[in-house]
């Protein structure tokens, strides 16, 4: 099993880049989070890797944090969710914003994900929201209701991450009946006042 390569970058493409390990070019695929740690050709790198075998090729996943690598190596642990699409996951959002969209059931904002339908993104909250709540989250999170959820998938698709989103919705005052429209309202303005 190859667990971490350290070497120099010799090209980059859109998913991935080669790194030169003494003298030999590995193919690594990666989040667009860790390609841009990644940096430029020449650079000495250090990436936390995945070898994914199957039956006909052999890929090379890497991250730059071992959280990162953690984190993919649970989402492909769920049925039907292969590593490309995890890839696509990370690559959407950062690790603490996947893990609060999976823990507060936010399937509408996993659905953003490019090749994350209803139903895949309801199997990954359904295996995964009790091993995210135990151990990937480091602050307390709110229960959303489904119209808190709806304003929070709201918040998200304005630009904010999940994260963002999550903490203003939870800022939101508990009246009952309020319109969605006026909880968007105010979380922006939770926005506009930090």
């Amino acid at each position: 099993m190859i667990s971490s390569l350290h070497g120099k970058v010799e090209s980059l493409g859109s998913d991935g880049a080669v790194i030169n390990v003494g003298g030999v070019g590995f193919q690594v695929f990666m989040p667009t989070s860790t390609l841009i740690v990644v940096g430029a050709i020449g650079r000495e790198v250090r990436l936390y890797t995945h070898l994914y075998l199957r039956e006909d090729n052999a890929t090379l996943y890497g991250f730059g944090s071992a959280e990162e690598l953690a984190f993919f190596q649970t989402l492909i642990g769920v049925s039907g969710l292969g590593p490309r699409l995890a890839l696509a996951m990370l690559s959407a959002m950062s690790v603490e914003q996947l893990a609060t969209t999976i823990a507060t059931d936010s399937v509408d904002l996993l659905t953003t994900v490019p090749g994350i339908g209803k139903k895949v993104a309801n199997r990954i909250v359904l295996e995964l929201k009790e091993k995210i709540g135990a151990g990937w989250i480091t602050t307390p999170l709110p229960e959303f209701t489904q119209e808190n959820a709806d304003a929070l998938a709201a918040l998200t698709s304005l630009g904010y991450s999940a994260v963002e989103a999550a903490k203003a919705v939870a800022a939101l005052p508990a009246t009952p009946g309020m319109s969605l429209e006026g909880k968007i309202k105010l979380a922006l303005a939770y926005f506009g006042g930090k």
